[in-house]
C-alpha cells in the first residue's frame, strides 16, 4: 500500500510523465487537484475512486489537513492511491506537508516529480528563463504567503538586487505592489513582464508589458509572472498554431475520440468532449467463415468487436479468414484490418456504403454469401443493394451504440453557442447530440461533417451543415474544419 504523490505538469495532460501514467493506469483511488485535466483522469480505471481537492479563491473541496487525513486514511486500505497535483508536488505544491503527515502516519510514500509551471508555462510563452547572455539564472518565488503570517519571508528588494530572471507564482492579485516593491529594490520601471495564464492550456494567455505598467495589464490568476530581460524575448510557438483559440466539439464515442482529439489539439484547439454515444457489446457467434465469398466491414468497431469478442472467445484469429474476400468500408476501417494481419480486398473510392456497393463485383458463384460485421442499428443501404445483386446476405451485429450520458458542464456551454464548432462523425452521433441538447444552440457554431449520410440526418434534425469533408475519414474532417475555421477567422 504506497501514496504516490504524482505532478501532473501545469496543464497539458502531455507533459504527465511516463511514470505518472504507469501508476493513474493502475490506481485505486486518484486524489486530485482542481485544474486537473479530463484527460488524465480517465486514464484510471473507471472502477478507481476519484476524490476533488480543489482549492480556489473562495471555494474549497477540501482544507490541506482533510487532504492529508484522506491519504492517510486510503493510504491505510488502497494498494495505489494516487495524489495528482498541477505542477510539480515540491514545488509551492505543499506535497512536503502530505508527505510530512504521510510520514507521521507511517504510510509509504513517492514522489513523482512534474513540470513546474515555472517553467512549462514560460516556455509555451516563447520565454526561456534563462538565455545565453541575458540571463544566467532564475529565481522562483511565491507572491501569495500563508495569510495567516504576522511576516513576509519574501523580501523583494533583495530579489530585485539579485538580478536574472524572476518567476513569480500565484502573484497575479498582489502584482502592482510586488512591481512597486521590485522598483523601490533597484528594478528599473522598464523591466520586462510576460504574464502568462493558462500556462500550456488551449486557453493559454500572455499579457506583456513592463514593471511600470503590469499593475493596470489585467493580469488574472492563474498566473506565472516572469520579470526580467528575458520576458522581452517572443520565441512563440504554442499560441501560433492554427487552431489556437478556437474552441471544437466532438462527439464521437469517447472509445473513438483519441484521434481525432489529438490532431485538433496538435493544431491548438481546445477540445470539448462530448461523446453522442458510448460502444456497447452484444453477444454473437461468428458462424462458418468458409461458407462466404465475402466478408465485410463498415466500421473500425465492427472489426474489434469481430476480433475481440468473436474469433478470440472461439479459439480462432486471422487464419479463420482464409479463403474470404474482405472489403472495408474505408481506410480507417482497412488499417484496423491490417492491424489484425488482413489485407483488405476492397475499398471504395468515397467511404460511404453506397460507394462500397457501386464497388462491389458482381458474383463469382452460383450461391454468393456475404457476411456483414456492422452496428446493431443501420441503414439497410448495404444489404438491400447486394440482395438486389444477387447476393444471399447475413447481417452479424457485433456492436451496439446507446446515448452517452452527457457532461452538464459541456452541455450547458454548447446550448449557449459559446463554441466555435461541433464535429460529426456519424449519423448516430447528430441524433444523440440533438437529444442531449434538448434545443438547438443558439447561436449556431459551425457544423463539419463526415459525409452525406452524416450531413443528411442533421439537416433532419434542424441543424445547419456548415462544411463536409470531402475525403470522408478523420483526417478529411480535420482539413475541412482547418479551413473552415481559417476562413471565418
Amino acid at each position: 500500500m504506497t501514496v504516490y504523490l504524482v505532478g501532473a505538469g501545469p496543464g497539458d495532460p502531455g507533459l504527465l510523465t511516463v511514470r505518472g501514467a504507469e501508476l493513474l493506469r493502475r490506481a485505486h483511488v486518484v486524489v486530485y487537484d482542481r485544474l486537473a485535466s479530463p484527460a488524465l483522469l480517465a486514464l484510471a480505471p473507471p472502477a478507481a475512486e476519484r476524490v476533488t481537492a480543489g482549492k480556489a479563491p473562495g471555494q474549497v473541496d477540501l482544507t490541506q489537513e482533510q487532504i492529508n487525513e484522506v491519504l492517510v486514511d486510503r493510504g491505510r486500505t488502497a494498494v495505489c492511491v494516487v495524489r495528482l497535483k498541477g505542477g510539480d508536488p515540491f514545488v509551492f505544491g505543499r506535497g512536503g506537508e502530505e508527505a510530512e503527515a504521510l510520514v507521521a502516519a507511517g504510510i509509504p510514500f513517492e514522489v513523482v516529480p512534474g513540470i513546474t509551471s515555472a517553467i512549462g508555462a514560460a516556455a509555451y510563452a516563447g520565454v526561456p528563463v534563462t538565455h545565453r547572455g541575458v540571463s544566467t539564472h532564475f529565481t522562483v518565488v511565491t507572491g501569495h504567503e500563508d495569510p495567516a503570517k504576522d511576516r513576509t519571508d519574501v523580501d523583494w528588494e533583495a530579489l530585485a538586487r539579485a538580478g536574472g530572471t524572476l518567476v513569480i507564482l500565484m502573484g497575479a492579485g498582489r502584482i502592482g505592489v510586488i512591481a512597486q516593491r521590485l522598483i523601490d529594490g533597484g528594478r528599473t520601471p522598464d523591466t520586462p513582464v510576460a504574464a502568462v495564464r493558462n500556462g500550456t492550456r488551449a486557453d493559454q494567455r500572455t499579457v506583456r508589458a513592463t514593471l511600470a505598467t503590469i499593475a493596470d495589464a489585467g493580469v488574472k490568476a492563474p498566473s506565472a509572472i516572469v520579470v526580467g530581460d528575458v520576458a522581452a524575448l517572443d520565441l512563440a510557438w504554442f499560441e501560433t498554431r492554427p487552431l489556437f483559440g478556437r474552441s471544437v466539439v466532438v462527439t464521437r464515442a469517447r472509445e473513438q475520440a483519441s484521434e481525432l482529439r489529438s490532431r485538433l489539439e496538435e493544431l491548438g484547439a481546445e477540445v470539448i468532449e462530448l461523446p453522442a454515444i458510448e460502444i456497447t457489446p452484444v453477444d454473437f457467434t461468428v458462424p462458418a467463415l468458409d461458407a462466404y465469398e465475402w466478408l465485410v466491414f463498415t466500421s473500425a468497431n465492427g472489426v474489434l468487436a469481430f476480433f475481440d469478442r468473436g474469433l478470440a472467445p472461439a479459439g480462432l484469429d486471422a487464419r479463420a479468414l482464409a479463403g474470404v474476400r474482405v472489403a472495408a468500408i474505408g481506410p480507417g476501417t482497412a488499417r484496423e484490418l491490417a492491424a489484425r494481419g488482413i489485407r483488405v480486398d476492397l475499398v471504395p473510392p468515397r467511404f460511404v456504403a453506397e460507394s462500397l456497393l457501386d464497388a462491389f463485383p458482381a458474383p463469382a458463384t452460383s450461391t454468393p454469401r456475404v457476411l456483414l460485421a456492422r452496428a446493431e442499428q443501420a441503414r439497410d443501404v448495404l444489404p438491400d443493394g447486394l440482395v438486389t445483386r444477387g447476393y444471399a446476405v447475413d447481417v452479424l451485429p457485433v456492436y451496439r451504440t446507446v446515448p452517452a450520458t452527457p457532461d452538464e458542464a459541456a452541455i450547458a456551454r454548447v446550448r449557449t453557442g459559446a463554441v466555435d464548432a461541433v464535429t460529426f462523425t456519424s449519423s448516430s452521433t447528430v441524433d444523440n447530440f440533438c437529444a442531449a441538447l434538448d434545443r438547438l444552440p443558439d447561436p449556431q457554431p459551425l457544423v463539419v461533417s463526415i459525409g452525406p449520410v452524416t450531413s443528411k440526418t442533421a439537416g433532419e434534425r434542424g441543424l445547419r451543415v456548415d462544411a463536409e469533408a470531402a475525403d470522408h475519414t478523420i483526417n478529411g474532417l480535420v482539413a475541412t474544419l482547418l479551413s473552415v475555421l481559417s476562413a471565418s477567422a
